[in-house]
């Protein structure tokens, strides 16, 4: 499996290597944008057995990718609300756009994801969307469920949330290795795919779906290690050169686990007690001319 020839060009070339044996050519670089259309990919794959009528979608983070002409050929008539990560401008998503789906210039509307992390809030109303999109975002997050809460107060009754994030093994190589200029880091929230079940259990959404998958980075060069390395933010620093390049691993494992769950039972309280409450106002009094 290779990556388009367009999106080759991106990048500097080194080895890579899939553990089922799929090989790429190309690095990861800042923002990774190979790594998020590929697990992309595979996130709308593993929708293909899920039938759900989209109006409106949220892809957070939002970024000038392949994704883009994936979701408009998938959802042609659907309304996109974009939260997009740092570093993307509105002339580079208005372009992006404008070559995956015209239609979705007219139809879309776009937030900065700094908005979100500062405040905790998307800047879209309640129940507006059909689909919460999330590409490889939570690992970053300081606490995921303002998340999960965030996906439930927006999604529509019988709407879906579909997320990948980095599990606890990314970068695992790394944790033995002593170097003064290079200080491994854990990622924000090292969930693994249980804790994120029992999470959406939590937060209420229903037939959570969980799963994951290992892919493993092999490196020619170490400086590639090190570009790596700080992208994914796995480190304190940000290591340009180290004397000690020779103690380098030649491999990166990234654990990618993907996600999704229904927002079902809206208009039900939240549980206490394993008990669900529903308010009175919400139980119609059936009358004479309803039961005739």
């Amino acid at each position: 499996m290779r990556l388009a020839k367009d999106a080759r060009k991106w990048f500097e070339k080194c080895s890579l290597e899939i553990a089922w044996g799929a090989e790429y050519t190309e690095p990861m670089t800042q923002p990774i944008r190979w790594l998020q259309d590929e697990i992309a990919d595979r996130m709308l794959q593993k929708l293909d057995i899920v039938k759900l009528d989209v109006k409106d979608i949220l892809v957070v983070p939002d970024f000038a990718g392949k994704h883009l002409g994936m979701l408009a050929q998938r959802f042609p008539k659907a309304r996109t609300f974009s939260i997009t990560e740092a570093g993307v401008s509105g002339l580079q998503m208005w372009r992006a756009k404008a070559l995956s789906n015209w239609r979705s210039l007219f139809a879309s509307n776009a937030s900065p994801l700094e908005d979100f992390t500062s405040s905790g809030r998307f800047d879209i109303p309640d129940n507006s969307v059909d689909l919460v999109f999330s590409d490889l975002l939570l690992q970053d997050l300081p606490d995921p469920k303002h998340f999960l809460q965030e996906c439930w107060r927006v999604l529509r009754e019988g709407g879906l949330i579909t997320f990948s994030y980095l599990g606890p093994d990314t970068g695992k190589e790394l944790r033995s290795l002593e170097l003064s200029g290079l200080k491994h880091k854990s990622l924000l929230s090292p969930w693994d795919m249980h804790d994120m079940g029992d999470a959406l259990l939590g937060e209420r959404f229903s037939d959570p779906v969980m799963d994951m998958e290992y892919l493993t980075l092999d490196y020619e060069m170490p400086e590639l290690l090190l570009a790596d390395v700080s992208a994914l933010k796995l480190t304190h620093t940000n290591p340009l050169e180290l004397p000690q390049m020779h103690v380098l691993p030649q491999k990166l494992t990234l654990e990618v686990v993907y996600g999704h769950a229904w927002a079902l039972g809206k208009h039900l309280a939240k549980a206490r007690d394993n008990v669900a409450y529903i308010d009175l106002n919400q139980i119609g009094r059936k009358t004479r001319s309803d039961s005739a």
